[in-house]
């Protein structure tokens, strides 16, 4: 037996200098040292030796074991080291190359419009309050002032979900919640960003659009404090030498309303094709909260005043990019926004 251990070790050692791969040196530990192998199998012919002779063969074995095993890992590391050398030869690398580029994503022309007015009205004091897209009619009309079968409803064509329940024409709603939330804690001073509903849909119209709608409700809040608040507001989005004038309009909500107009841009007042000639350009509606609005709120009119204003961000992101066309903004087509 001890003939065949030692032709064993021979036959093996031989074996492993002819080996190229690792996949062949595999194949041989399992057939020398796997549960069938020719190690193994010498092992279990030990029970038919006498006493004397078994512990010399278990040692002769386990000692030829143990030289195999380092054979082994010695040819195993001298394979991978000469596929890698041979990889390196094959798959050089130019590292003089240039690298790839890799296109950044960045904010939709909205959402930058968005968060510059939101941080022009927190730098002067107001903060951000929400309110639910799906509404009540309560909310976003009664509670306004547009009770059913007023005829200003027909100019906020929206989509019903049921009688009462309907997607939001404004952010308007937003004043009514957030005056029913802080009552009588004064200042009320916030802005209301959010999408709102109409069924509306050609090139400044999108059924779906989004609003900043503007409260402050005070002892003492006038018309003036409107202006200048709506006046520093469009110079810091369209550029210090702008200004604004109010023109006398209507709103169910307050009393008296005003469209405010900011001079033109472009032409600085002179009169061009954006401004249609005028010199200026619409950009929001507001006025003095109506005293009605402010009960419903839970004020008392009596005690307080206050002023509201909201303004479309889509039209603000078109006058401050010049997109004529509403419907650019809702294409999704990389071409447009990566202008921006």
């Amino acid at each position: 037996m001890k003939d065949v251990i030692g032709k064993v070790k021979k036959e093996t050692l031989e074996q492993l200098e002819k080996i190229n791969g690792m996949e062949e040196l595999h194949e041989l530990k399992v057939r020398v040292m796997g549960k069938k192998g020719t190690l193994t199998s010498l092992l279990k012919q030990m029970g038919g030796l006498s006493p004397e002779e078994r512990p010399l063969m278990g040692q002769m074995i386990n000692e030829v074991r143990s030289r195999l095993e380092e054979e082994w890992d010695a040819k195993a590391k001298e394979l991978e080291k000469g596929a890698l050398a041979k990889r390196l030869q094959e798959e050089r690398i130019d590292i003089s190359l240039p690298g790839y580029y890799l296109a950044k994503g960045h904010q939709h022309p909205l959402s930058k419009v968005i968060e510059e007015i939101e941080d022009i009205f927190l730098g002067m004091g107001f903060t951000i309050a929400e309110g639910p897209e799906i509404e009540t009619d309560y909310y976003n009309f009664e509670a306004l002032n547009l009770p059913k079968d007023h005829p200003a409803r027909d100019m906020q064509d929206t989509f019903f979900i049921t009688e009462d329940i309907l997607l939001r024409t404004q952010t308007s709603p937003v004043q009514i919640r957030t005056m029913e939330k802080m009552k009588p804690q004064l200042p009320v001073k916030i802005i209301a960003p959010g999408k709102v509903f109409r069924n509306d849909d050609d090139a400044t119209h999108s059924p779906m659009f989004h609003q900043v709608e503007g409260l402050m409700v005070d002892k003492g809040v006038r018309m003036s404090d409107l202006k200048g608040i709506l006046l520093y507001f469009s110079r810091q989005m369209f550029g210090e030498s702008r200004e604004i004038r109010l023109r006398p309009s209507f709103f169910p909500f307050t009393e008296p309303s005003a469209e405010v107009d900011v001079s033109c841009m472009l032409c600085g007042g002179e009169g061009c094709r954006l401004c249609k000639g005028t010199g200026w350009i619409e950009i929001l509606g507001s006025g003095m909260v109506h005293p009605r609005v402010l009960e419903m709120g839970g004020y008392d009119s009596a005690e307080v005043t206050g002023f509201a204003f909201g303004m479309g961000v889509e039209r603000i992101a078109m006058l401050k990019y010049g997109i004529e066309d509403m419907r650019l903004l809702f294409d999704n087509d990389i071409r447009f926004l990566e202008q921006f």
